[in-house]
């Protein structure tokens, strides 16, 4: 999700962050000592509250430290802002002066696709914006959402601001692949790193946002989602979990596919651009599981977003070795990458796939 969006998730709009608090209580220590780096690098997997992280930080420092009396006040405990004050609705809004924020954005008028990288065009102007005097007196703040979404100019661009930081200058530099990162970036930059949430705390997200979801749809969302609170609502919003369910049911079979209901199911999926990337992105994640299974040889099963499911996967990695499921998730991971390169049928690029499945378990 972009930071730009006006969904109830867009990181602008939130008001609490969950599963961070380490991250968070290090920034507070570096602003109350008076030792706030220029600089600070969040990294972790999509969708897990880097956004949010970020958008906490630049509201606190932009309100001068939550009314703490900034660096020199009493020592803040939390990043809160209310939600009532100025600070949070402009930034909210989009609308405050002292911050900018950097982001692929939209590809066309109609906001149908992403573009591909954040341009060198939008990074020059980082250099203009914080050579200003700030508009309320106090700092200016930078969001980079991702970094590594940038190119190699773009990248270098970004690079000169963080060698020569104005004072009262504050960038936040988002990364999901922070490896990604040219090295003299990642050494200008204080880092932190944020995991992925447990299970329970995506449950609570989840039914915080998606009220409509039945306890026990919101419990196999979380596990299939990763830690990520992003990709658990992707899925809801898309009908990944019934798909799902209905893509294990055809495992179950296994050795021997239901050809004429497994012809249906990757139809339907087909005709769809969100069924077809949701079912390709969950085919890939539980071949991955399958293949971890195979390494772990007999260490303790995986837990389930299916009942059943875990015996049915120790069931199946049985038959073939550790090998043969990474080169099998290998395989239907290009596949489903070809797919969208030179505009495959859909339909068969998963009948493919689901029948490559079934002639890695024959015995």
């Amino acid at each position: 999700m972009n930071e730009g969006d006006d969904a109830p998730l867009s990181p602008r709009l939130q008001t609490g962050l969950i599963g961070h608090e380490a991250a968070e209580a290090a920034f507070l220590e570096a602003w109350s000592a008076g030792r706030l780096a220029h600089a600070w690098l969040i990294s972790g997997p999509r969708g897990i509250g880097k956004a949010t992280l970020a958008y906490r930080i630049a509201r606190f420092v932009l309100a001068g430290g939550g009314g703490s009396g900034g660096l020199f006040g009493d020592v803040p405990q939390n990043l809160e802002i209310s939600p009532d004050s100025q600070v949070f609705r402009r930034v909210a809004m989009g609308g405050h002066a002292d911050l900018k924020v950097l982001e692929r954005g939209w590809a066309d008028d109609k906001k149908t696709r992403m573009r591909g990288e954040i341009p060198v065009a939008d990074v020059r102007e980082v250099g203009g914006f914080l050579s200003l005097t700030p508009a309320e007196g106090g700092w200016r703040v930078v969001i980079v959402d991702a970094a590594d979404e940038m190119n190699r100019s773009s990248a270098n661009a970004i690079l000169k601001v963080l060698e020569e930081p104005p004072r009262n200058a504050l960038l936040l530099l988002l990364a999901h692949s922070p490896g990604r990162l040219l090295p003299t970036i990642r050494s200008r930059c204080r880092r932190l790193t944020l995991r992925p949430l447990a299970d329970d705390q995506v449950e609570l997200l989840l039914r915080r946002h998606r009220p409509d979801l039945e306890a026990g749809d919101a419990a196999a969302l979380a596990r299939l989602a990763e830690g990520s609170i992003g990709k658990a609502l992707g899925l809801a919003e898309a009908g990944g979990l019934p798909l799902y369910r209905d893509m294990v049911g055809f495992f179950n079979a296994l050795p021997r596919l239901d050809v004429p209901a497994l012809h249906q199911f990757c139809e339907a999926a087909a005709k769809a651009d969100g069924a077809f990337r949701t079912v390709t992105e969950l085919f890939s994640w539980w071949l991955a599981r399958a293949a971890a299974q195979a390494g772990r040889a007999g260490a303790g099963a995986a837990s389930e977003a299916v009942p059943g499911e875990a015996g049915l996967q120790s069931r199946l990695v049985r038959v073939a070795g550790l090998d043969r499921w990474v080169e099998l998730w290998e395989k239907t991971r290009d596949l489903f990458s070809r797919a969208d390169a030179v505009n495959l049928d859909r339909k068969q690029v998963l009948l493919n796939a689901f029948f490559a499945v079934e002639r890695c378990c024959r015995p």
